[in-house]
């Protein structure tokens, strides 16, 4: 199927935007959503993220976390597990 957001043609002379949402039971606002970006630190945790996990591919969540806080890095396993999970 897709998704419905790339159904719909903005450019279309005839049909508006809403209308067009209307006939495939998206609301608008989720249109014209942009995910957030990650932030500048997010970006450097996940750096080192991938960079250990290519080394040691059996470290889980608890033990990512602790060798971050090795680094120096202030992280809780929440958030590593988040931008773990992220990562694929």
């Amino acid at each position: 199927m897709g998704d419905k957001r790339t159904w719909i043609e903005p450019e279309h002379g005839q049909i508006s935007v809403q209308r067009q949402c209307e006939l495939i039971g998206l609301a608008r606002s989720s249109w014209y959503y942009e995910a957030a970006q990650e932030t500048p630190d997010n970006e450097h945790l996940m750096q080192l993220i991938d960079q250990q996990f290519t080394e040691t591919p059996f470290y889980g969540i608890r033990r990512m976390t602790a060798w971050l806080k090795t680094q120096g890095e202030t992280v809780n396993h929440k958030r590593v597990a988040r931008l773990m999970r992220k990562m694929g």
